[in-house]
């Protein structure tokens, strides 16, 4: 009986809980306001009067504002107050960046006026501190379009302006493509609703201003001259105007190193806070460490950045587990609730489609709940050696540890999905978890073969059923070794309109002869096209893209007398699948083997294809008796120019000098970037040193002028050496080490020069 009180007491508690009073609805926007997120996500009652101070049905967007409070309100789908209503809304609390309230019940009061607008500074938004309320700012028009919103065919104004503490957007809602020409650099006041636009992880990454009309946008003062009366610039010289000031303060920042690659970027994470940072660091980081990072923020199209890093290693060990996630969650970008994966150690699983080797990394193409996606394994910097590629058999399904990146930053529309990869750490981040399935060509073939010899077994009985297993036998082999060679074709070196033209051969096959050809979105049509399709009945599906607009369309054409089958959906399914692995696939390597030739900076060829070229040159020398020159090309100063204005200068100074040393080459001739500040040029027809010596001026005379690069006014200089081909080597390695010794001689002569002017 003793044991049964504290059961009884248990019970009573329950019950009592369970027909407990709920809490009371708060009933101002202030008590709202006041709440953190924690407490707002618990759903608590709310029924409270404020104004619209804005409101676009089609977004589902609504602000109301009670005095100096706002918030943002999600509307019920059949309420659609109007502009200065005043409203009674009913609902709960939700957490959101700020606390925010989801509508049960909205009942219009009357018609009001709008709350009065605050003079705003560019600092009080990006703090958030005037979130949600109408207010004024005073800026200057850098760029005004109309754009469609992917919620409905309505057209807006997108206003691009800057004031005086930084850039923010302005969407108004006015389609009046007139008025645009007249706002270009002009200064204006504008009224808006203020709020952020966010990443994935619900943090600002910058400022909005929702307009509810064109005659909120006042100009004060229309720009001196239209901006299509201005002078031509040409185009080398678009930097001469350049001029910035930059106040934003360094930050320090604290989180576990989950990914470092020296000389480029480091990622911290904290719990499920994570942060890109860009260093130029190359000390010796140990991924899992606690570290401090030191830097300056920057955001860009939705994206959170620490730029100019420095980085302090504690040495303590705090490692982070990988997050396991689907392709879905990965993809999946929403700025309404913070459950993005942007920059934080996952891992996730998809079965191996194809996998590429180049100069600089590795990369495995992946496909995950039909969807594909990649995982890259950048080289480190260690020679010329690279370390052996983890080779793993198509069709293997393996999961990928690394760091989540989004491909392309203008892809991303918040509510959608946006092409991810994964960048792993090392080749350690790939596990194998199930080999490629038993199920091929050969198996089914050697099925086929025991099951013809029991149908011979059974007798006049087993004929019959002999001749219908292996007609079906033989067709199901048949699809899968001409699938099997699309594949390998794919993979390999076959011209893309020659794959199609395959694919929609197989695609006739599974329908019986049925017609069926592809049109490409470029405009190339493959495949077998009727000249006549009015008397056919035509099907057509699709060719999805990994993202983006679809790839092109598969048709097939049926006498519109037969009725439609399941079959025609899956052969035209399994065609336009193999379609968009082929195109995607071609677009990759064409794009891996851009990357594998050219320096991805300055755009000129890189050390990998000077070596290459220099090979071939050397072979068609000997062959001819010729001869042709090797000038290296060594940037003098060039490190003082990164430690006095960043590596941000530093990277825009050296496009400069690519493109200028560029222009001073013949047709024939090729220049490239070896890496850091080092360049070469092979002089691919010369007749003698002197000829050699007159491109070797030309290139020192890329100098002559100086480079201004953002506002900075550089005056530059290299030294260069000069190695003939076979004077100075006649093979590659000497070649290489004459025009090497050959510059650094010409350095260390300019050196003494400076160092002992003359009287």
């Amino acid at each position: 009986m003793k044991r049964l009180v504290p059961v009884f007491a248990i019970v009573l508690g329950w019950v009592s809980a369970a027909y407990a009073a709920p809490p009371a609805p708060l009933t101002t926007l202030r008590a709202i306001h006041a709440l953190s997120n924690a407490e707002a996500s618990q759903k608590l009652p709310v029924a409270f009067e404020a104004t619209v101070n804005y409101v676009r049905g089609y977004e589902n967007l609504l602000f109301v504002q009670d005095g100096d409070v706002a918030i943002f309100v999600r509307p019920t789908p059949d309420t659609r107050p109007a502009l200065c209503d005043r409203i009674l809304v009913r609902g709960t609390t939700q957490g959101s960046f700020h606390p925010i309230v989801i509508a049960d019940s909205i009942t219009v009061l009357y018609h009001g006026a709008l709350p009065k607008p605050v003079l705003a500074t560019f600092d009080q938004l990006i703090r958030a501190q005037l979130d949600s309320r109408l207010v004024t700012v005073h800026a200057v028009i850098r760029a005004a379009d109309l754009v469609l919103s992917p919620m409905a065919p309505v057209r807006s104004m997108r206003l691009q302006m800057l004031t005086e503490g930084g850039h923010l957007e302005a969407y108004v809602d006015s389609d009046d493509a007139g008025a645009l020409k007249d706002l270009l650099d002009a200064e204006v006041e504008v009224t808006g609703v203020a709020a952020g636009k966010f990443d994935d992880k619900m943090q600002q990454t910058g400022v909005v201003l929702y307009v509810s009309t064109l005659a909120n946008v006042k100009v004060l003062k229309r720009a001196g001259a239209s901006p299509w009366s201005l002078p031509v610039t040409t185009m080398n010289q678009v930097l001469a105007v350049y001029h910035m000031r930059d106040l934003t303060p360094r930050v320090r920042i604290q989180g576990t190193i989950t990914y470092y690659q020296p000389g480029s970027a480091i990622v911290l994470q904290d719990g499920s806070q994570s942060l890109w940072v860009t260093t130029l660091t190359r000390e010796p980081l140990r991924i899992g460490d606690r570290a401090d990072a030191t830097g300056f923020p920057d955001a860009h199209n939705r994206l959170l950045t620490l730029t100019d890093g420095e980085i302090q290693d504690s040495l303590s060990p705090a490692p982070i587990a990988p997050q396991p996630a689907t392709w879905r969650q990965l993809a999946f970008w929403s700025n309404n609730e913070p459950v993005g994966h942007l920059y934080d150690l996952v891992s996730t699983e998809g079965y191996v489609v194809t996998e590429v080797r180049e100069a600089l990394q590795d990369e495995y193409v992946l496909s995950s709940d039909g969807q594909l996606f990649t995982a890259i394994f950048h080289h480190p910097h260690a020679g010329d050696m690279l370390p052996p590629m983890k080779q793993v058999p198509l069709g293997t399904r393996i999961r990928v540890t690394g760091i989540c990146m989004i491909v392309d930053a203008n892809s991303i529309t918040p509510g959608e999905e946006v092409p991810f990869y994964i960048l792993m750490r090392s080749s350690d981040d790939i596990t194998i978890v199930a080999r490629p399935s038993l199920l091929n060509v050969g198996n089914l073939m050697l099925l086929a073969g025991l099951l013809l010899v029991l149908v011979i077994v059974a007798g006049v009985r087993g004929w019959a059923i002999e001749r219908r297993v292996h007609r079906q036998s033989t067709s199901l082999a048949y699809l899968e070794s001409r699938r099997s060679r699309i594949l390998e074709d794919i993979n390999g070196s076959r011209p893309l309109a020659e794959i199609i033209e395959e694919i929609t051969e197989l695609a006739s096959f599974k329908l019986r002869g049925a017609p069926c050809w592809c049109q490409i979105a470029d405009g190339a049509l493959l495949g077998n096209c009727p000249q006549n399709l009015s008397h056919l009945r035509i099907v057509r599906n699709e060719i999805p893209a990994r993202s983006g607009p679809p790839l092109g369309v598969l048709f097939a054409a049926f006498d519109p007398l037969a009725k439609p089958s399941s079959v025609e959906s899956e052969a035209l399914t399994m065609a336009c699948g193999l379609a968009t692995l082929a195109i995607e696939t071609r677009r990759l390597y064409s794009d891996l083997l851009h990357r594998s030739e050219f320096d991805l900076l300055t755009d000129i060829h890189n050390r990998f294809s000077l070596d290459r070229h220099l090979d071939t040159l050397i072979e068609e020398a000997r062959r001819k008796a010729s001869i042709f020159g090797l000038i290296y090309i060594d940037l003098d100063e060039f490190k003082q120019i990164n430690d006095l204005y960043g590596h941000q200068v530093g990277d825009l100074y050296l496009q400069e000098v690519a493109a200028r040393m560029k222009q001073q080459l013949r047709g024939g001739d090729t220049l490239a970037r070896l890496g850091g500040d080092e360049f070469a040029a092979l002089i691919t027809t010369v007749r003698n040193r002197v000829g050699a010596v007159e491109i070797a001026q030309r290139l020192e005379h890329s100098f002559d002028e100086p480079f201004t690069v953002e506002g900075n006014v550089l005056r530059g200089s290299a030294s260069i050496g000069i190695a003939l081909y076979p004077e100075d080597g006649a093979n590659k390695d000497s070649l290489l080490s004459a025009a090497d010794a050959a510059m650094y001689a010409a350095k260390n002569a300019r050196r003494k020069n400076v160092s002992s002017p003359d009287d």
